[in-house]
C-alpha cells in the first residue's frame, strides 16, 4: 500500500509510450511519446501541420459595412503565453485589450507581470449567466476576439454564432487538421512530440531553453489579426485568423541554417530590459518601440467593460 504517486509510477512502467498518450489522449489529458524529428515527420500530423497554412485568414459571411473606432476593441480569452503575446503585441500598437479569466483559475504571477503589459485584466464566470451575458455585451461591441480553445469548445461555451463583424483570432496546439486536432497541448509538448526536445537535449531531452513556439506563433497570430482588420475596413466582413504551435515548429524545422550544437542560452543584456518599480521586464519585440503602453495592471483589477 504505497502512496498516490507510487501508484501512478508503477502503472506508467507497465504501459508503453504509445499506450500513455492514447490513454490519455482519451480521457482528455496531455502527454505525448517523445519522438525524433524523424519519427514526427512520419505522422499524420506531421503532414497536416506542414500542409496548414501559417497564418490562416477565412472571411465569413457578408459583413456590413460601418463605423469602427480607430482603437480596435479586443477580448482576449487565452492564458499562458502564445495568446498573451499575441493580445499584448496588439495592446503595443494601439489596440484596447481587455482580458478576461474565470475567478477560479489565476495566472501565474510573473507571466501575468511580462504578457499583461499595455492590457487591462478582468474576472467574469461565463458559465454563470450573469457573466455570460455581461460578455455577450462585451462581444457585440468587441472588433477581435482571441481564444486559445480547442475545436468546438468556445462554441460550447458561448454558443455557435459570432457577431458578423467580429475577427476571430484562435491559437491552437495542433492545428484543426489530422487525427490529433482535437487534442490539448502547449508548448513544451509539442516540442517533445515532434524531436525539438531531442534536438536540443540529445539522447536525454530536458528543459528546453525558450518556448519559441508559443512566442513565434503569438507574433504570427498578432499579425493575421492586423491584416484581417485592414480587410475588413474594405469589406465589413469578419474573419477567423488561425495559427497552431505544431504549424510554427514544422516551419522552423524545414528552416535552412539550424545551428547543430547550439549550447547553453545566455542572458540577455541591459539594453533589452524595462524596469517598473521593481518589476524588470523583456523589451517589446518591435525595436521601434521602447517599452509597452503601461506595466501590467494586477490580475483581475479592472472592470469588464471597454476604456472608451
Amino acid at each position: 500500500h504505497g502512496s498516490p504517486k507510487d501508484a501512478v509510477a508503477q502503472r506508467i512502467s507497465e504501459l508503453s509510450a504509445i499506450e500513455i498518450e492514447q490513454q490519455a489522449a482519451e480521457i482528455g489529458a496531455i502527454a505525448v511519446r517523445v519522438r525524433t524529428e524523424t519519427e514526427w515527420r512520419l505522422s499524420e500530423q506531421c503532414a497536416a501541420a506542414r500542409s496548414a497554412p501559417l497564418v490562416s485568414i477565412r472571411a465569413r459571411d457578408e459583413g456590413k459595412p460601418r463605423t469602427h473606432p480607430t482603437r480596435p476593441r479586443v477580448l482576449d480569452l487565452t492564458r499562458v503565453i502564445a495568446g498573451p503575446v499575441a493580445t499584448r503585441a496588439l495592446a503595443l500598437v494601439g489596440a484596447d485589450v481587455l482580458r478576461i479569466d474565470p475567478p477560479a483559475i489565476p495566472e501565474i504571477g510573473w507571466q501575468h507581470l511580462d504578457s499583461g503589459q499595455g492590457k487591462r485584466s478582468a474576472l467574469l464566470d461565463l458559465k454563470s449567466s450573469a457573466g455570460a451575458t455581461a460578455f455577450r455585451e462585451l462581444l457585440e461591441t468587441a472588433d477581435v476576439l482571441v481564444t486559445g480553445y480547442r475545436p468546438g469548445a468556445l462554441e460550447a461555451l458561448i454558443g455557435q454564432d459570432l457577431p458578423a463583424h467580429l475577427i476571430h483570432g484562435r491559437v491552437s496546439a495542433w492545428g484543426w487538421e489530422g487525427p490529433w486536432a482535437n487534442r490539448r497541448g502547449f508548448d513544451s509538448i509539442v516540442q517533445a512530440a515532434s524531436g525539438i526536445s531531442f534536438l536540443e537535449g540529445g539522447e536525454n531531452p530536458g528543459a528546453l531553453p525558450a518556448q519559441a513556439l508559443d512566442h513565434s506563433t503569438g507574433y504570427f497570430l498578432a499579425a493575421g489579426i492586423l491584416d484581417a482588420l485592414t480587410l475588413r475596413s474594405h469589406d465589413g466582413r469578419g474573419r477567423d485568423v488561425d495559427v497552431s504551435l505544431a504549424s510554427t515548429g514544422a516551419r522552423l524545422l524545414d528552416a535552412p541554417g539550424r545551428t547543430a550544437h547550439p549550447g547553453l542560452p545566455t542572458a540577455p543584456g541591459l539594453n533589452v530590459v524595462v524596469n517598473h518599480a521593481d518589476v524588470t521586464t523583456a523589451r517589446p519585440a518591435l525595436a521601434e518601440f521602447e517599452d509597452y503602453p503601461e506595466p501590467a495592471h494586477p490580475w483581475g483589477s479592472d472592470r469588464a467593460e471597454w476604456a472608451h
